[in-house]
């Protein structure tokens, strides 16, 4: 464990694989369990799904290039690194925002995280069995909108997130990242085994796969945009952080590249795992907690051998939601030891215990202790919606622009060859990439998100 005060040179990742790990970790969310398979299904399948990955190459690909690149290159947390960079100017407000980001979602994200903590017990315990689709949703409505309850489990779940982070980059983050994810990938694996050997599973796997070009709309287009973009972490000072600790052999494109294709391919695995049992059971697919938190219960408790996958699938989404928290609370973590010269295990716990305070206060906001509402959203969505719309488009925006046109060219050029240690093909590509085509993406999905919610 690193005690020392500050960043040290030597903390970083010691392999490529603890390095991929950590970083589709990070990527790797609830998310991609309870949205991005419903959102492929309902805009087209295949269709959707070509649009997307365009999506990736065009908005997730480049911007974490160009974090990696701000991060390895500055050396430091998120916004150090770039006071190192660019001394005399104001662009380090772009991790401003992001850390800033990282600290308000895991605030609202670690409530969610403690959510299936209860759900694991609640499969374990039998709890669902008997249970019809309305008095599970009973259930889950009374359980988040209880005082209690969800704060202790937000209490438990970031203890362990702050446990694993408070171990270091090497002996935390990586060490536990390198168990953690392949875990999560067998889990899913199995699961994907059971559902489409479920009779009547086909309508599920066609309803996310299938091309129907019909259904691609302009909403979709735009559904497309965002997921690609806040699905990667971008903007969250994460991969920022994460670059200061990748070794110098290491190279970015070919890590983003694994990583986007990882992020991807787990998310469709949890479509396969997911919508095969829903239309086997002929109950109508919907998106976000309603899914994950009302309607798989109720599957279970009606599928042979439920009461295993039931544990599996809340064990999943635990996992993800880990492997996530742990990254949102290092880019916090590595600001504030920099920031204060504070050892790691203080700044670590300091962190957590803010940050699960304002969650706290996300979790009163889902019942009657805390009744107010800003711009017309409670407090959890508020959070989720203001990181969500303002401050991760910003920062992503500002660090394209940092990288294509400020950032002196022969440094980016090193970073993406090793200094000349390899041959890259495609660097004035991607400089187009970051001096126009990605800000103008970040910039579509930022209007689209005002326009919908906060016109």
């Amino acid at each position: 464990m690193n005690s020392q005060p500050g960043i040290n040179k030597k903390e970083g990742f010691q392999s490529s694989f603890g390095l991929l790990a950590a970083a589709i970790g990070s990527a790797v969310g609830l998310g991609n369990i309870w949205r991005f398979p419903y959102i492929t299904g309902v805009y087209g399948g295949g269709a959707f799904l070509i649009v997307y990955l365009l999506c990736v190459a065009i908005i997730g690909i480049p911007v974490m290039i160009a974090e990696f690149i701000i991060g390895r290159e500055g050396g430091k947390d998120a916004i150090g690194s770039y006071k190192t960079l660019a001394p005399n100017g104001k662009w380090y407000i772009s991790s401003v925002l992001g850390v800033g980001a990282a600290f308000l979602i895991l605030s609202f994200y670690g409530v969610i995280a403690g959510w299936t903590l209860e759900y694991i017990i609640s499969a374990a315990t039998n709890k669902f069995v008997g249970m019809n689709a309305v008095q599970v949703g009973d259930y889950f409505t009374g359980f988040i909108s209880s005082p209690i309850r969800p704060i202790i489990w937000l209490a438990i779940f970031m203890a362990i997130t702050a446990f694993i982070v408070a171990a270091g980059v090497e002996k935390g983050i990586e060490k536990f990242s390198k168990i953690l994810v392949p875990l999560l990938v067998v889990i899913i694996i199995i699961l994907d085994i059971r559902a489409v050997t479920l009779p009547g599973g086909k309508a599920g796997l066609d309803f996310l796969f299938k091309p129907d070009f019909s259904k691609l709309t302009r909403e979709g287009v735009l559904a497309a945009l965002g997921h690609a973009f806040f699905s990667l972490s971008l903007g969250m000072g994460i991969m920022i952080t994460y670059g200061a600790y990748i070794p110098k052999e290491e190279r970015l494109g070919k890590t983003a590249l694994k990583v986007s294709i990882a992020d991807t391919a787990i998310a469709l695995l949890a479509g396969i795992a997911i919508f095969p049992a829903v239309f086997a059971f002929e109950i109508a697919p919907n998106s976000g907690p309603g899914l994950v938190f009302i309607t798989l219960p109720n599957i279970f408790g009606q599928m042979p051998g439920g009461y295993i996958f039931s544990i599996l699938f809340f064990a999943l989404i635990a996992l993800a939601a880990l492997t996530s928290t742990i990254s949102l609370l290092e880019a916090v973590v590595a600001y504030v030891v920099k920031k204060f010269d504070m050892k790691r295990v203080k700044a670590t716990i300091i962190t957590a215990s803010l940050i699960t305070v304002v969650g706290a206060l996300a979790s009163l906001s889902n019942g009657p202790v805390l009744d107010f509402t800003i711009h017309g959203y409670n407090f959890f969505d508020f959070l989720d919606n203001l990181t969500a719309d303002f401050f991760l488009p910003i920062s992503a925006f500002i660090s394209c622009i940092f990288v294509g046109w400020r950032l002196d060219k022969k440094i980016v050029e090193n970073q993406l060859t090793n200094n000349g240690t390899y041959q890259v093909g495609y660097t004035k590509a991607l400089s187009f990439f970051f001096r126009i085509i990605s800000p103008a993406a970040i910039l579509i999905v930022f209007f689209s998100g005002i326009l919908q919610r906060w016109a």
